[in-house]
């Protein structure tokens, strides 16, 4: 593996097409595309300042390094792409990849990031951004931080561990979703979708969990939660009063207290649907 060290790399493609490279505290600086169809590249101690910096490339490994504003739409079309102990300033990165590793990595910038992706791992990621993570596939995350609005739209088969979310709109249009241990505040969570389940779950939300197809919540807290499961299959064990719910299609939901319970004949059939309140 040939080495790069402690160079300032300025111009278009300035290494294009490279293969078995080991990069170490290098500056990526004004010219797009400096690793456009590159393969097996590990780099360490470094910042990419400039346009579309990986595209078409497989096999790369990026550690302790940095990825500036202007280096937007930085990691498209890829296969096998890990990222560690890194800072990803740029908007719009992750775009159609394969095989997607980050690790302790802040996106602070994270508008229209991760998408269209799959057989992805989130770990300790921290981000902030409107519709992070669209049309995505095979997401495993964990210790995961959001801020923005309509987050992963459209995937399928999510796994959520230890998040805390702050976003409208989240999970709208998803398949097969599971969701431990999170904290989720957001109007309109989840509609549109089916068979998502929350575990131990602390939700906020204001016409939450509409429209969907079998959602399961166990153990979950519904705080300030209003005019929820309308028109949804639901099978929810709340550990909490919910301040109202409106027309459920069918099920069953068990909870301390509704505050308010709408049930519109003209709508839907009550006797669909069975509440405990403990």
């Amino acid at each position: 593996m040939s080495e790069i060290r402690e160079q300032r790399l300025t111009g278009e493609r300035a290494l294009f097409h490279s293969q078995d490279l080991d990069i170490a505290y290098c500056i990526f600086a004004d010219g797009e595309s400096p690793l456009k169809e590159s393969r097996d590249i590990r780099v360490t101690n470094s910042s990419f300042q400039w346009k579309y910096p990986f595209w078409y490339c497989k096999n790369i490994t990026v550690k302790d390094s940095a990825f500036l504003e202007m280096a937007r739409a930085g990691i498209w079309y890829g296969e096998n792409i890990s990222i560690s102990d890194s800072l990803y300033e740029a908007p719009k990165g992750f775009r159609r990849i394969d095989g997607l590793k980050l690790h302790k990595v802040d996106i602070p910038h994270a508008l229209e990031t991760l998408w269209h992706c799959k057989n992805v791992e989130l770990n300790d990621v921290s981000a902030n951004g409107d519709y992070f993570g669209m049309n995505c596939e095979n997401l495993r995350i964990e210790n995961f931080r959001l801020s923005g609005n309509y987050c992963f739209d459209g995937c399928k088969n999510i796994e959520v561990h230890n998040a805390k979310l702050l976003s409208r709109d989240a999970f709208w249009n998803c398949e097969n979703v599971v969701v431990y241990d999170s904290y989720i505040n957001g109007e309109y969570l989840g509609w549109n979708s089916g068979n998502i389940k929350f575990v131990n779950c602390v939700i906020e939300s204001l016409q939450g969990m509409c429209y969907m197809d079998h959602v399961v919540m166990e153990n979950c807290k519904l705080l300030n939660t209003t005019l929820a499961f309308e028109y949804s299959t639901v099978d929810a064990d709340i550990d909490s009063e919910i301040e109202s719910v409106i027309n459920p299609v069918g099920g069953k939901i068990a909870c301390r207290d509704i505050h308010e319970l709408i049930l519109q004949k003209e709508e839907i059939d009550p006797s669909k649907t069975e509440i405990i309140k403990r």
